[in-house]
């Protein structure tokens, strides 16, 4: 009934874009399919510390790296830099000082937002409560890239709506469940070759989750109906209620809206199908 309705979406709601940036548009991404928060608001034996939400936190800590997600709240540095600036740091990963931000902050697909979405999240992020939490400096031990890319002038606004390519746009730019879930080589995940197949390995508390196969394969989602595919993404939980583990937000994709949450497995279920890695 679920994948009914949501056919029957795809062909009779309107699709729309939003014209201008705006606060409430900043707020849902940030709170909801973007999941700043899941980086960026520091976590206690509780969960988030929302006392400090967007205050920053260890995100990774390996033999490579060190990375830190900084404080992105009107109590940090970021309070100094100008909205292009901020803008420029979010999508093109380069600080006003020209530095480049590291790994995992997913650069290369946030270079995708568009110009709307993008100053809206700039918007939303000077209102949030003021943190002074204090981060370190992040530490990594290969070089960095100069740059991921040409200068971007701008990227147009994709229609919303329960459409692959709107699905497209909130799997990759906005929620970048591409990211994770695509399997990575030395030079990260490998969107060409490998998109949605999964098998990235995330180390915490909780011990040691694999990024699972998100393709039409037999290995990835096609035993799963959309309903359970929306409690998983949404809920975090698997059709026979057992927990599934972090570091997905699931906290923040429970946020999304109906027509969003369609868009999005509207999109996973036309993406070449690939097998799971080894």
């Amino acid at each position: 009934m679920f994948k009914l309705i949501l056919v029957l979406a795809a062909g009779m709601l309107p699709v729309t874009a939003f014209a201008e940036p705006s606060l409430e548009r900043g707020e849902y991404l940030v709170r909801g399919p973007a999941a700043c928060g899941n980086c960026h608001t520091p976590q206690g034996p509780n969960g988030p510390d929302m006392a400090n939400e967007l205050g920053g936190f260890l995100v990774e800590k390996n033999d490579a790296m060190e990375a830190w997600a900084v404080n992105i709240t009107p109590g940090s540095r970021v309070a100094d830099w100008s909205d292009q600036e901020l803008a420029k740091a979010i999508r093109e990963g380069i600080r006003p000082d020209g530095s480049v931000i590291g790994p995992p902050m997913p650069i290369g697909l946030y270079r995708g937002l568009s110009d709307d979405d993008l100053m809206s999240i700039v918007m939303f992020l000077r209102t949030v409560p003021a943190s002074e939490n204090v981060t370190p400096q992040s530490i990594y031990n290969f070089p960095l890239p100069p740059a991921y890319g040409p200068p971007i002038d701008t990227v147009a606004s994709i229609p919303q709506g329960v459409t692959v390519e709107y699905g497209e746009y909130l799997a990759g730019p906005v929620a970048h469940c591409v990211e994770c879930h695509t399997t990575f080589g030395q030079r990260g995940p490998m969107f060409e070759t490998h998109l949605g197949a999964g098998g990235f390995e995330f180390h915490g508390p909780w011990g040691v989750s694999v990024a699972p196969n998100i393709t039409p394969h037999e290995d990835g989602i096609p035993g799963y109906s959309d309903e359970d595919l929306a409690q998983m993404i949404t809920a975090g939980k698997r059709p026979d209620g057992k927990p599934m583990l972090p570091p997905m937000g699931y906290g923040y994709y429970d946020r999304m809206t109906p027509d969003d949450l369609a868009a999005i497995l509207l999109y996973l279920r036309q993406i070449p199908p690939l097998p799971s890695p080894g």
